[in-house]
């Protein structure tokens, strides 16, 4: 038997954002990997056609609603079970203006779904895990929460949830919660190749600016999340692990023409 294969042991992963993206590639490499999945998420036709693939349970959540995670993880604990993992990926992403051009009622909207919903669901399900004393948390940051753009709503958001991963890590880590982010690059779900397509987004493409020469495909993110999830993973916490392609890693490479090309291949 592959036991990886076998890790989720049944128990219950919420994955939050779960109906479309990174969130949806989560849910289904969970599965695979033999987790009971609730897909979460505010579009519940698409939680409810994604939970039937895959055996799991919908359930409608607002992300920028307190009241609305605070239900939902009291439904799920009482009506499902006890949660043991947990992925929050819901986030709403920034239009590409400049900071004097962006609403504030935009800002606020961009902030509370990517931080502030953040946070109530780490503490909604993490108190129960606590109590029970184990489970484990990846946190969807960005690489935009270490090296910022144009997005000032959005990548600040995500700098404050890479501290509140490390927070919580140190709140729970005695109660044996793990809490972990992931921070995604480039990702190639459909928005991001739309975007490249019509080359309006990006003045350079983000394939140019990463040291493997290419995106980051949502099954790789998933893998990520499925590890520090997983008890392979019973040592770390407090961690984030970018999974960008190395666009960070290469950051200094532009002022010098860029990173350098594949190697000619020959004989040794």
């Amino acid at each position: 038997m592959n036991t990886i294969k076998q890790e989720g042991q049944g128990r219950i992963a919420v994955v939050l954002g779960g109906a479309n993206g990174i969130g949806a590639a989560t849910c289904q490499k969970l599965y695979e990997y033999g987790w009971k999945l609730v897909v979460a998420d505010i579009d519940y036709q698409a939680a409810r056609d994604l939970a039937a693939s895959i055996k799991g349970d919908p359930i409608r959540i607002d992300i920028l609603d307190a009241q609305s995670i605070a239900q939902a993880a009291q439904h799920i604990e009482s009506q499902i079970g006890p949660v043991h993992a947990l992925v929050n990926s819901a986030a709403i992403f920034q239009p590409q203006v400049r900071p004097e051009d962006l609403p504030l009622e935009v800002w606020e909207r961009i902030v509370n779904s990517a931080y502030r919903g953040t946070y109530v669901s780490c503490v909604e399900f993490g108190k129960r895990m606590a109590l029970r004393g184990e489970g484990s948390i990846v946190n969807i940051s960005s690489m935009v929460g270490q090296r910022p753009n144009h997005g000032h709503a959005y990548y600040s958001a995500k700098a404050a949830v890479n501290m509140l991963t490390e927070g919580m890590a140190g709140e729970w880590g005695r109660s044996g919660v793990r809490v972990n982010a992931v921070s995604p690059g480039f990702v190639g779900v459909p928005r991001m190749l739309e975007n490249i397509e019509k080359g309006e987004r990006y003045a350079i493409s983000p394939i140019e600016v990463s040291a493997l020469g290419r995106l980051v495909e949502p099954r790789e993110v998933a893998e990520a999340i499925a590890f520090l999830l997983s008890d392979r993973a019973s040592a770390i916490t407090g961690a984030n692990l970018p999974v960008d392609a190395g666009v960070l890693a290469t950051n200094g490479w532009l002022v010098h023409g860029g990173v350098p090309a594949a190697r000619k291949a020959s004989a040794v």
